[in-house]
């Protein structure tokens, strides 16, 4: 796939060459995972296959990057107290946003978002931000209980794989005895309402 430079102002095989550059071979490999994941589930969707193909190369971009550096980044996109608090597994989504953003040009902001929420979701959850929410989680590298119930829900409803993924991500934490980020929260309750009525 070549990019119309629309949304982005590099090709596609610049931007795999700086992530290459950017993130270790193991993380590398599961970002061209995603992607081709998002790809799919994109046609699936009616979702620009283009923009789905960026979020997804971006989603990782800031993953292994030192922690103060990822946190400064993640406060550019979004500087919230609520963020301050949050750790590596949510501020690299946000600083892949700012990278994005500052040193590729991508303005749009359905594309921003879904990089920047790949792993907590969000209560207005857009198709893009669905896709890549998704495509992360069930990627074919990925082997755990319940990602193949979520690879069958996408052949019948994005939105109950999303919902599938969400409850199961909350149920984790609660398991691990880990902190649940209040926007996640948010965003459980608005979907619940939402298939409840």
């Amino acid at each position: 796939m070549e990019y119309a430079s629309k949304w982005i102002n590099v090709t596609r095989g610049e931007l795999l060459r700086d992530l290459a550059k950017k993130i270790k071979p193991s993380r590398y490999q599961h970002v061209l995972r995603v992607e081709q994941t998002a790809i799919e589930l994109a046609k699936a969707n009616q979702v620009d296959i283009e923009k789905a193909s960026i979020a997804a190369l971006m989603h990782d971009y800031a993953k292994d990057y030192p922690l103060d550096e990822m946190k400064q980044l993640a406060l550019q996109y979004w500087d919230e107290p609520l963020l301050q608090k949050a750790g590596g597994n949510i501020w690299h989504g946000f600083a892949a946003a700012t990278i994005a953003k500052e040193q590729y040009g991508v303005t749009d902001t359905n594309i921003l978002n879904a990089i920047a929420v790949h792993t907590i979701g969000w209560y207005q959850m857009t198709p893009l931000m669905s896709v890549i929410f998704i495509a992360d989680y069930m990627e074919p590298g990925r082997d755990f209980p319940g990602v193949e119930v979520v690879r069958q829900l996408t052949q019948q409803s994005l939105d109950q794989a999303v919902g599938y993924k969400l409850t199961h991500n909350i149920q984790y934490l609660l398991q691990q005895q880990q902190p649940l980020f209040l926007p996640t929260i948010d965003f459980y309750n608005q979907w619940i309402q939402r298939k409840n009525n």
